[in-house]
């Protein structure tokens, strides 16, 4: 199948990446900056897919950050640190990201006569943001076979797993997880404290892999 991914440089969707193209999938990848805080990301992005010789397209929609107003991630409210909880990282929602997202992966989809857009979503997500959750990407899936006369599918594929799953599967895959980035405050190292970044580390430790992250607070 060829897919367009959603890649942000992250754990997940890195993951997800080294997935597909061991299961013989043909895959694009699409990077996009909205203003995140953590638009350090986006160099991981381009690092990784280098690496590998998977070909991936950048995307600017900067100027659209003043309408994501809201979000930690997008203006100036504090990212939320430790404890990790369900309503403090709320603030980390940004209005409607993965809707506009795949929207635009979708139409690079179309173009090129692909098959597919895959996005790393997983079980850990659904309660915290909203356009993680099951019925949100059966209704995008829905909508993306009726934007064209050739349907493109949406694939959740990390739907009904947790981030210690997408862990050992990454390992298991030799997913280089020192070259992806997690942490919402965007410094040089992950800080260790936010709620992605404990997210993160407890994943590592359920799984039993052992962690290469450099935190700024490694016993937090």
């Amino acid at each position: 199948m060829n897919v367009v991914l959603l890649h942000s440089g992250g754990l997940d969707s890195t993951t997800l990446l080294y997935h597909l193209r061991d299961q013989g999938d043909v895959v694009r990848c699409l990077a996009v900056d909205y203003g995140q805080r953590h638009a350090r990301e986006l160099a991981a992005a381009t690092s990784i897919c280098e690496a590998i010789g998977v070909e991936q397209r950048s995307v600017d929609l900067g100027s659209i950050t003043p309408l994501l107003a809201g979000s930690a991630l997008t203006d100036d409210t504090p990212v939320p640190q430790t404890p990790y909880d369900r309503e403090s990282m709320k603030a980390t929602v940004v209005p409607n990201r993965n809707m506009i997202l795949i929207s635009i992966a979708t139409a690079w989809a179309v173009s090129l006569k692909y098959d597919a857009v895959a996005y790393a979503a997983h079980g850990g997500d659904h309660e915290i943001y909203p356009d993680c959750r099951p019925a949100f990407a059966e209704a995008m899936d829905r909508a993306m076979g009726l934007c064209d006369w050739r349907p493109v599918r949406l694939r959740p594929a990390f739907v009904g797993k947790s981030k210690a799953d997408l862990v050992r599967l990454g390992a298991a895959l030799g997913v280089p997880f020192e070259r992806t980035w997690s942490c919402y405050v965007g410094g040089d190292a992950h800080c260790g404290r936010c709620g992605t970044c404990v997210e993160r580390r407890e994943a590592f430790r359920i799984a039993g892999v052992e962690d290469p992250t450099v935190y700024d607070a490694p016993g937090a």
